[in-house]
């Protein structure tokens, strides 16, 4: 029996693709979704043409596990299951994963790791844009540690730079873009002992601004650039100390200011560099966003349409910041309501530009303590509890699944957090004298709710799990197997430059 199934299933090897129409399995959808996608990977052809245009799209906290929650959350939105919902950036036709440990960091901080996709080196904890000898705080190890970064290579090559974040502007990954500091959070100020040798974040966007190495700068973070309560683009309190205007200074040398949807509508297409400064700190998230407010895919919109008026073209940073906010805050909801926004600007810059002469790179800085629990059905909400898997039919069984305490738990999990089940007692313990809390789907389905978690933190921690990465255009198809972050400037360095 055994020399007889070998000998069959020899012939049906021998015989080809073509025999596989045979198979009883052959009408199944499954199956001719199985044979396109072989079809479609069969005729895919490398594009060696050299890039006009660069555009990196950062999911700041969008590790592997966030990316499943925000395809399942649009899909669902949609109508289906979710599992089976290919997000825009999903269908493109390169992927790899990518390393994202620090220099002296198993689990990453998002100013080096934005950092080496800006320098082609990777770097220390909370440092942007300093080589390997600078030391996080020490201002006297910053000057001699400076490095070159791809906007700066890309301004040589006559093309302009861009960089649009829902964070703040002055926050870790746009201002890898342009800034070079030995600590990511001297946002508006640095110590005094380091006055006369280094220079704060937004002082250093507003001399990027002026010097012709930043084109167009949108997003959050108005606080950095003003001094004294009501001053800012948005009327609220400077957090400045030196007393400067930097909106105003940056105004006089022709900068563009917009504030608000309007005024980013409103805003020259033409050569005039482009400041948009729309809140005091962080921009809302996406589930709060004001209509006065843009969105990500607004502020992508104006920068590709603003930019794609060089000849030599562009190249456009692009953070989605809040994702990994919310994860920090164990929010999942709200984590996946702001990656459907990522994936929708994503979409938007891709039917912008075309694939001849645009890569486009989609990626994360680095995942999350994060996971999803089991076993749940298909269709179970993924902003919800865990519902059972039928026997029959493909939806879920409509019976919750219970832990061995009874008690029901949702789809989205985190390692650490806030929202801990372990509560401070009067000695200074954590514990859980009443077990984990009841949850029904009502309150796990809440935008506020906040998932259970086990280790009491103030807010949930990062992870050094790699993360993926999806591009398309000139030279994607470098991207392949598991590389290190700070490959990604070298891939997109080459793709420039090809003869």
């Amino acid at each position: 029996m055994k020399n007889l199934f070998s000998a069959s299933l020899l012939a049906l090897t021998a015989a080809g693709a073509a025999s596989a129409q045979d198979l009883p399995q052959a009408s199944s959808q499954w199956f001719t979704d199985g044979q396109a996608q072989l079809e479609t990977m069969l005729e895919k052809q490398e594009n060696t043409n050299r890039a006009l245009n660069v555009i990196l799209f950062v999911a700041d906290g969008n590790g592997v596990a966030s990316n499943y929650m925000a395809r399942m959350w649009a899909g669902q939105q949609e109508g289906g299951l979710g599992d089976d919902y290919v997000q825009p950036h999903e269908a493109f036709p390169e992927l790899a994963l990518v390393k994202t440990y620090n220099i002296n960091a198993q689990t990453p901080d998002s100013a080096p790791t934005a950092g080496a996709m800006n320098t082609g080196v990777k770097q220390r904890f909370n440092v942007i844009n300093v080589g390997e000898d600078a030391i996080n705080g020490d201002c006297t190890t910053e000057a001699a540690n400076e490095l070159t970064t791809f906007a700066e290579l890309m301004t040589e090559a006559g093309k302009s730079v861009g960089a649009v974040t829902s964070a703040r502007l002055t926050h870790a990954t746009p201002a890898a873009v342009y800034a070079k500091t030995v600590d990511r959070n001297w946002e508006a100020s640095v110590p005094d002992e380091c006055a006369e040798i280094s220079r704060d974040i937004a002082t250093q966007l507003v001399d990027a601004m002026e010097a012709g190495t930043l084109d167009v700068a949108l997003g959050g973070g108005a606080r950095n650039f003003a001094t004294g309560e009501g001053n800012t683009t948005v009327g609220g309190n400077g957090r400045r100390e030196d007393g400067a205007d930097l909106v105003a200074e940056a105004r006089d040398h022709g900068v563009e200011i917009a504030f608000d949807m309007a005024s980013l509508e409103a805003a020259s297409d033409e050569d005039a560099p482009l400041l948009g400064l729309f809140s005091d700190s962080h921009m809302s998230y996406e589930a709060d966003r004001p209509e006065d407010e843009p969105s990500l895919a607004d502020m992508v919109a104006k920068a590709i349409t603003k930019m794609s008026n060089n000849e030599n073209g562009f190249y456009l940073e692009v953070e989605s910041g809040r994702v990994d906010h919310a994860n920090h805050a164990t929010n999942a909801k709200r984590a996946m309501i702001d990656g459907k926004m990522f994936a929708d600007a994503i979409a938007l810059a891709d039917e912008m530009t075309d694939d001849a002469d645009t890569l486009i790179i989609v990626t994360a800085d680095h995942e999350h303590a994060i996971a999803m629990n089991g076993y749940c059905g298909r269709g179970t909400p993924i902003d919800g509890l865990c519902f059972d898997i039928a026997k029959e039919g493909i939806e879920h069984s409509g019976d919750l699944v219970l832990a061995s305490d009874g008690k029901p738990y949702t789809v989205v999990g985190y390692l650490n957090g806030a929202s801990s089940v372990m509560v401070e007692q009067e000695d200074g313990t954590y514990t859980a004298p009443e077990g984990r809390p009841e949850i029904t789907q009502d309150e796990a389905q809440d935008l506020d709710y906040t998932q259970q978690v086990l280790i009491p933190k103030s807010s949930e921690s990062h992870s050094g799990v790699d993360v993926a990465l999806y591009a398309k255009g000139p030279w994607a198809h470098l991207f392949d197997g598991t590389v290190e972050q700070n490959y990604i400037f070298h891939v997109m360095n080459h793709a420039v430059n090809a003869e």
